[in-house]
């Protein structure tokens, strides 16, 4: 499995320090972030499986941050503040956040917390744009996600099967991004084709199967490149928009 890539929010450098060593030291990549332009930042550039979001951000507010990032994805998102009152909590859950922890909590807790909302939720966030943006460009060729329609560089249509869509899909999701077999079988699983076999041999199948319809070459492809001693990484950019 990856090592789970973890955006830590907090105004307070005292805050962001503890929190970013104690995530790696249990086995994630923390990256710290103390207003809305740094989660932008870090949000454009690579991977986030799960952001710890403060409420209070001196100037600026974890809540209505949250329900920003709502409109445009979904990363789980934990809330952590001083104010534990139900109506705070509420108030977090209204917007979209998947937890709520109060200060000043047991780290060992806050662990188990990201680690529970990292299973109900895994490779669901890499995935969530999919559902909001309709087309996909990479490497000249086209993807239709709401038609599901499959252009070539020529103009023609390529038709996949479900499968091979669903490891599209993954693959667009997560351009640049080493991908094993089993987060690939799990992503599957997210879109609504996991009913198929997902051993390793079968998703070296499936890849097989789609290199030959989609790379000039499937025996030295441009694209799909196997990665030695991790899995597949789709190697070319994504470019997403709305028809």
């Amino acid at each position: 499995m990856a090592i789970p890539r973890i955006m830590v929010v907090d105004d307070d450098p005292e805050i962001r320090q503890i929190l970013t060593q104690f995530l790696q030291r249990n086995g994630s990549m923390a990256l710290p972030a103390a207003s809305e332009a740094d989660i932008r930042r870090h949000m454009e550039t690579g991977r986030i499986d799960l952001i710890l979001l403060d409420v209070m951000l001196g100037d600026e507010n974890g809540i209505d941050i949250c329900a920003k990032l709502r409109t445009q994805n979904d990363v789980p998102i934990i809330m952590v503040s001083a104010l534990s009152t139900d109506q705070q909590r509420m108030a977090g859950y209204a917007v979209g956040a998947d937890d709520y922890i109060a200060k000043p909590f047991n780290t060992d807790l806050l662990l188990a917390r990201i680690k529970a909302v990292l299973t109900r939720t895994q490779r669901a966030a890499s995935l969530a744009h999919r559902r909001r943006l309709s087309n996909f460009d990479f490497g000249g060729w086209s993807y239709n996600g709401r038609t599901d329609e499959v252009t070539s560089p020529q103009g023609y249509q390529v038709p996949l099967s479900q499968r091979e869509l669903a490891l599209l899909q993954t693959l667009l999701a997560n351009p640049h991004i080493p991908l094993t077999r089993d987060e690939i079988a799990k992503a599957i699983d997210v879109i609504g084709d996991g009913g198929g076999d997902t051993s390793g041999r079968a998703i070296d199948v499936l890849v097989g199967r789609l290199r030959s319809k989609i790379e000039t070459n499937p025996k030295d492809p441009d694209m799909i490149r196997t990665q030695r001693g991790v899995g597949y990484v789709f190697a070319v950019d994504v470019v997403t928009h709305q028809s």
